[in-house]
């Protein structure tokens, strides 16, 4: 069933920074049955440009004007994390379905309060995981279904990166290490996408427990993470994740493990991965990625809003990434 009542999805995009170069934005005059209307940033001069570079009729420096475009039929806030639940409710309050980047927001709290305020409005709440449509995770996810693991037993995600000198001098132009914008520091903006695939492998973590603490004072988030965690289906996990580490040390590797062989794959790397078994050895894969990387996901929620498809990243799965960030977090040593 139809979610809106137009034959179109007509995207209002609000804070068209540097993910809407590429990554997202453009897709949405890609897929059929779908285009941007108007964007909006605060900023006069920069959003006069972007409009101008990607083709766009409309722009605004009121968030509150573009939701309230008639022309507009749904909005995808791409904002920093601290504005999500407040243009959610505008979005909402105006009868239109919201896509919001991740992480869904800065709280647990603040996700409940989106999915509660979109719930009474009646309107589909998305969140941009978009990595459970990229093709090499969709490969292992099929994988993972087949048996040919056997029964997994764990899964571990080891994340380490040296620190951004930059930040040394500049941490007041990086909105992603400040607590007060971005809920947490790297952790919050990186990690939110493992434990979401994690999710979308292995259903709900329903118990995680973990430490974190600023051992660099760099900037004021933490910096290292580590922590453990229990699927609703049995599967156990553990994750260390540090960002300022040696160049040297620098890895991002998941490694699945069951009782009949083993996966390994980067998270922010390329469409590769390694699937070993006991059977058939080393396998490797490599899968070709979309040059908008949100492509896949925005179709599938272009699809749920003229009801031809469904979106697996919903306000209610990605609260859940949250949730398990703010429980491994909760212990500052």
């Amino acid at each position: 069933m139809s979610k809106i009542q137009d034959n179109e999805v007509r995207w209002g995009v609000l804070g068209v920074g540097n993910v809407c170069e590429v990554k997202s934005a453009p897709a949405m005059n890609l897929i059929p049955h779908s285009k941007i209307e108007a964007v909006m940033r605060r900023s006069e001069a920069k959003v006069k440009d972007y409009a101008e570079r990607h083709g766009v009729s409309k722009w605004y420096t009121s968030a509150i004007e573009l939701i309230n475009d008639p022309e507009v039929n749904a909005i995808y806030i791409a904002t920093p994390p601290y504005a999500h639940l407040e243009l959610a409710k505008l979005a909402a309050a105006a009868g239109k379905p919201v896509y919001v980047e991740k992480p869904m927001a800065r709280t647990h709290a603040e996700c409940m309060e989106m999915i509660n305020v979109c719930e009474q409005a009646g309107v589909p709440l998305y969140v941009a995981y978009y990595r459970r449509e990229l093709p090499h995770f969709l490969k292992i996810k099929e994988l993972i279904d087949s048996g040919i693991l056997g029964d997994i037993r764990s899964v571990h995600i080891n994340l380490k990166q040296k620190p951004d000198a930059s930040l040394i001098t500049k941490v007041e132009t990086n909105w992603r290490v400040d607590p007060e914008l971005a809920g947490g520091g790297y952790f919050f903006d990186l990690a939110s996408h493992q434990l979401d695939l994690m999710d979308f492998f292995f259903g709900k973590i329903n118990h995680a427990h973990g430490f974190a603490a600023n051992q660099a004072g760099t900037y004021e988030a933490e910096d290292i993470v580590t922590g453990s965690f229990v699927f609703e289906s049995g599967v156990l996990g553990t994750g260390n994740w540090c960002f300022s580490t040696s160049a040297n040390a620098e890895i991002d590797e998941t490694t699945i493990f069951g009782s009949k062989g083993t996966i390994q794959f980067e998270t922010f790397g390329k469409g590769e991965f390694t699937l070993i078994t006991d059977e058939r050895g080393i396998e490797n894969f490599n899968c070709d990625l979309p040059k908008h990387i949100q492509e896949p996901l925005i179709k599938t929620i272009v699809g749920d809003l003229l009801g031809t498809a469904t979106c697996n990243s919903t306000g209610v799965s990605g609260a859940r990434a949250n949730w398990a960030m703010g429980q491994l977090v909760k212990n500052k040593v």
